[in-house]
Parts: C-alpha cells; sequence; structure tokens
C-alpha cells in the first residue's frame, strides 16, 4: 500500500491500523514506502524503528480524557547508525512526507529510543491538544515520571519536551 493509503487508515476510525511506519526502498534509496502497520500499542510502533535506518512514523492516540478525541503523532527517525548523508537526506524527505502526512498534533524527530518514551509523547500531547480535560491526578503523575528522570534536561536542550 502507499503511504497515503497507509496515512489514511491511521486517520480513519473505522479501521483498526493505528500506525503506520514508512521507510525507504532498499533498492532505490530515494523512494519511500510502507515498512509496517499495525494496531498495537506505542511501543510495538517503536520497535518498528531500527539504529541503522531512516524512517517516519504516523499514529493514532485515543487521550485518556473524557472527549476521547483521537489525537496524531508524526515522527522522524534517524538511527543512530546512519552515516552523515544519510542523516541529511532525511529532513529533505520529511517535507515530501509531511505533504502527504498533514493532520498530527505533535512532531517528534528522534534519533535514540529514548526520545520515544510513551509518558514524553503524552505530555507533549496533552500540551499541544487545545483543551485538556484530562485528570489533574493524571497530568500530575505524567509530570512528576518525566520531573524525576537523570535525562530531562536532556530532552529540554534537545527540544523533545517544553520546560
Amino acid at each position: 500500500s502507499s503511504v497515503a493509503t497507509a496515512y489514511q487508515e491511521v486517520r480513519n476510525d473505522t479501521t483498526e491500523t493505528v500506525w503506520a511506519v514508512f521507510g525507504y526502498d532498499s533498492k532505490s534509496k530515494n523512494k519511500i514506502l510502507v515498512s509496517s502497520t499495525g494496531t498495537g500499542d506505542w511501543d510495538e510502533f517503536v520497535s518498528r524503528f531500527k539504529d541503522d535506518q531512516a524512517q517516519f512514523g504516523f499514529i493514532r492516540i485515543i487521550t485518556e480524557s473524557e472527549s476521547k478525541r483521537a489525537k496524531f503523532v508524526f515522527v522522524s527517525w534517524v538511527g543512530r547508525l546512519l552515516g552523515r548523508l544519510q542523516k541529511a537526506k532525511v529532513s529533505v524527505h520529511k517535507a515530501s512526507v509531511k505533504e502527504v502526512i498533514r493532520d498530527f498534533a505533535v512532531e517528534v524527530h528522534a534519533e535514540e529510543h529514548v526520545e520515544l518514551e510513551e509518558d514524553i509523547i503524552l505530555l507533549r500531547l496533552r500540551r499541544a491538544g487545545g483543551a485538556d480535560y484530562g485528570s489533574g491526578l493524571a497530568r500530575e503523575t505524567l509530570e512528576k515520571k518525566i520531573a524525576n528522570r537523570a535525562e530531562r534536561q536532556d530532552l529540554i536542550d534537545r527540544n523533545i519536551l517544553k520546560e
């Protein structure tokens, strides 16, 4: 299936597909293909990002709020084992991918899996998402989980987490 088809499947509440990961065709280094799609959770989605690859991902997340609204996250992944030329190519191709994948609340650029921890992404979704009906307790618990992490400042410095 095409990138556009997979994107529409993730956006559509009536399909079971909640995420899609896109990668480069091994024959044509510039062609982007659907690598995998799935119905599983955040961890399943993140497990598809490989240290030796450049990839893109799109996932639907139902926020734990009274509104139960679907929110979307776009990920550009540059595995830490990639060479400089391959890494540079991603920023050019990301613009093309975003012509198809347009509607998302949060965009994440990551080079390591720690940057894709679910707690951090959920916090960013809450902050990006307009009306936040989530319980104060849930938000406070999430804030505390992240506040006590040693890498918190590093995440702030790399603009992954806002202060």
